[in-house]
């Protein structure tokens, strides 16, 4: 009989961390039969969602607190959904508030059921007391970060800290990104988000930042990166607004590449930092949110940034423009600042570089899939 893994996911980012681990699962054993809730990287594998990500992507407390009723019956639906499939092995991905509490119902129902946690519950930011629950419900969590290891220890929860699979290197694939950029345009990335949510709510402060950069630069080509989801979204927006020297995309290798050839990114705060990072790229980071969200976060949060990387330092190496700073004239200016000093750039990239380099264990998908196998 078929091995079964149930994949479950939250949000586009977490389904992108699945597939990385998936696709090297499938390449080794490729008789394991599959199901998820999950977008549009798990889909390129073949693997089927029973319903749209989007249905269960909700941001900030209060849009939570809004949609309580119908997360509460999509977790219901999907707890169903997985006990029907009957799988070997339940592996969530990330969005802790809707797949542990789903994992947290499956194993009441069937505790033989394996489940396996990727990406843990950010702890070292708040809710600690978070790490006493899990032993109850989750058999392993994967850790991107080394230093998440003691909070999982102290509680007796089995964790293998495993490194983070988008700083893996991957092998250089030939793109033509001439349909976007012309050869003497220099590119310019920015993420505004892969939630419609953060896109509505920063597009408009990232136009404008794109108008005043155009007042002075005249040789940069703007890269809006984004899901299959939104592109079409983000390209009606850019041609309405009228610019002749943006783009909006959403395949992953052209994506990647155009990171790497870039020379200043932009970022949604989040887990693209880390591959801006690792691209050696000089960046800053945005965000924004509803000020009831903010103060939630703000009277909860232990540490001091939201980056990770500044997190970890434990102080700013990337500038953070957040809430009331987070608007057009404050991102040309850190902009503008950075592009005209090369020293500052060169030290953002080298602080960068020694942070990211202890988050890295250079083959962490396939780490991730041998301990699925070992749990089969």
């Amino acid at each position: 009989m078929k091995k079964r893994i149930f994949i479950l996911t939250g949000e586009p980012s977490g389904d992108r961390l699945a597939s990385k681990v998936i696709s090297k699962l499938i390449n080794s054993k490729p008789d394991i039969e599959y199901s998820s809730v999950g977008g549009e990287h798990l889909k390129a594998l073949g693997i089927k969602s029973f319903f749209d990500l989007k249905e269960v992507t909700y941001l900030g407390f209060t849009k939570v607190l809004f949609n309580v009723f119908k997360i509460k019956k999509k977790i219901n639906e999907t707890v169903k959904e997985i006990v029907k499939f009957k799988p070997d092995i339940l592996f969530s991905v990330d969005s802790p508030d809707f797949t542990l509490r789903v994992a947290k119902e499956v194993k009441k129902i069937e505790p033989k059921i394996k489940t396996i946690h990727f990406v843990a519950p950010q702890v070292w930011v708040w809710r600690e007391q978070r790490v006493k629950k899990l032993k109850y419900f989750i058999d392993h969590v994967l850790l991107l970060f080394p230093f998440e290891k003691k909070y999982f220890d102290k509680e007796g929860v089995k964790s293998t800290f495993i490194g983070h699979p988008l700083l893996e290197e991957t092998g250089k694939i030939k793109v033509d990104t001439s349909q976007f950029i012309k050869a003497y345009k220099k590119i310019f990335s920015i993420y505004p988000g892969s939630r419609l949510s953060e896109i509505n709510t920063l597009t408009p402060i990232l136009f404008e930042f794109v108008k005043k950069m155009n007042d002075k630069y005249k040789d940069f080509f703007f890269i809006f990166h984004t899901t299959s989801e939104n592109v079409k979204i983000l390209r009606n927006l850019l041609l309405k607004e009228g610019f002749n020297n943006c783009a909006a995309i959403a395949d992953e290798k052209i994506k990647s590449h155009l990171l790497k050839s870039s020379v200043f990114a932009v970022a949604k705060s989040g887990t693209i930092s880390l591959e801006i990072c690792n691209s050696k790229i000089p960046s800053i980071i945005i965000y924004k949110m509803g000020m009831v969200n903010f103060f939630i976060i703000k009277m909860l949060a232990k540490v001091k940034f939201a980056n990770i990387i500044n997190i970890a330092a434990n102080k700013e190496i990337i500038p953070e423009l957040l809430q009331t700073e987070c608007n057009s004239l404050n991102i040309y200016n850190n902009v503008d600042k950075l592009l005209s000093d090369k020293q500052a750039l060169e030290n953002q990239i080298n602080k960068s570089q020694e942070i990211i380099r202890n988050f890295k264990t250079g083959k962490s998908s396939e780490i991730a899939s041998n301990i699925l196998l070992d749990h089969l």
